[in-house]
């Protein structure tokens, strides 16, 4: 018995020394992480993790459905896409058809209304954002300075450099190092002094480097450029406009004024991110009202580097069997895939994607997707 005692109060203090350490060294975010993640059954962030953590709300405002195509459901998904769907978690899987909502399925007691988080996809609604504020004048251009927001950075990084990833930031992107950057601006309280001590340590507008911290700057000059939180932007620039079903929310840092989570985490439904697809689909052109520069648009879905044709200005990029693709993605396999030449919006939400061979940009899932999207409608690819 004496052992045992001994025993639990040497882990007892060396759980405290821990927990002071943390706290001693500026770690204490990581306390955080272990109960948001561990202590719920998790071992990394998960879709319905919003619950969490504070969020500030988008307002939706007059809804507009979704259309339902007259062959609604009337194809069964493939048996391969079945199988696919049930090993990496899907819970909701549309595909939109001429505008008009061909297939829908939800699994696991998710519905047409349930949110989840988009997780990277919030990238490009900022990027979105970015278009609109230059359309306002908020925002010069693709080549403004960032320095004209916040003068500490180097002169040379333009909002541009941020939205097509070449920053050139000193920004670590690393999803399961505890002290990493991201996850201290996941679990963190104070993300904007975290980005503002970034420094630019190789030439901007250079080369591609997919970095998160890219967005959350992005995102700190729109809000400085229209003085409105991201949430308010993107609720009178396109949650209203577009019609969204349901209001949505935006993770914060803190509950008192805190920064959106701009590089991730809007909590919305698939029917909602899809009308984003359509968005672009039609170069920002919404029922006869342009909520977006069409050149914008086309600068979007479109590689700014000769040498990496994956990724535009918030958009991922795919010619896949002659099909030119963009979409939107999110790290647990959150896919708006978008085929325009023939009028196909796909979306995907779920708990996990395919493995990403090494030397491809795209995982195996997301082509999955495609072939047996085309399968269904008797078109193989």
């Amino acid at each position: 018995m004496k052992r045992f005692k001994n025993t639990f109060f040497g882990i007892l203090l060396f759980l405290v020394a821990a927990v002071l350490l943390l706290y001693v060294f500026d770690y204490e975010y990581i306390l955080k992480g272990i109960s948001t993640t561990y202590l719920s059954g998790h071992t990394t962030a998960y879709i319905e993790d919003y619950t969490e953590f504070p969020n500030r709300e988008i307002e939706a405002g007059e809804p507009q459905e979704w259309p339902l195509h007259h062959g609604y459901n009337s194809v069964s998904a493939t048996e391969r896409l079945q199988q696919t769907n049930k090993e990496l978690g899907t819970v909701a899987f549309l595909i939109i058809k001429n505008d008009s909502i061909w297939y829908e399925n939800y699994a696991e007691g998710y519905d047409k209304d349930s949110r989840t988080n988009s997780f990277s996809m919030a990238k490009s609604i900022v990027a979105a954002l970015l278009g609109k504020a230059i359309a306002e004048g908020k925002i010069s251009g693709l080549d403004q300075p960032v320095s004209d927001f916040f003068p500490q950075f180097d002169s040379r990084l333009t909002v541009g450099d941020l939205a097509s990833m070449s920053s050139g930031l000193n920004w670590e992107e690393n999803y399961y190092n505890p002290f990493s950057m991201t996850a201290r601006a996941y679990f963190g309280d104070n993300i904007e002094e975290q980005i503002l001590s970034l420094k630019v340590v190789e030439e901007p507008g250079q080369e591609f480097n997919y970095l998160s911290g890219n967005t959350e700057l992005l995102g700190m000059v729109i809000a400085k450029a229209t003085g409105k939180t991201l949430s308010q932007y993107l609720s009178e620039s396109f949650w209203k406009p577009l019609g969204m079903h349901k209001d949505a929310l935006w993770q914060i840092d803190n509950p008192e004024n805190g920064m959106e989570k701009a590089y991730c985490c809007i909590a919305s439904n698939a029917r909602d991110f899809a009308k984003f697809g359509k968005l672009y689909k039609d170069f920002g052109n919404w029922k006869g009202q342009q909520l977006l520069d069409s050149s914008f648009v086309a600068t979007s879905i479109h590689p700014r580097f000769e040498d990496y044709p994956d990724y535009g200005y918030g958009l991922w990029l795919e010619d896949y069997k002659g099909k030119d693709i963009f979409y939107l993605r999110g790290i647990l396999g959150q896919y708006v895939i978008v085929i325009p030449e023939d009028d196909l919006i796909i979306v995907r939400l779920g708990k996990d994607r395919g493995k990403r061979p090494d030397d491809q940009q795209h995982s195996n899932d997301f082509y999955t997707y495609l072939d047996e999207v085309y399968n269904m409608l008797g078109n193989p690819l």
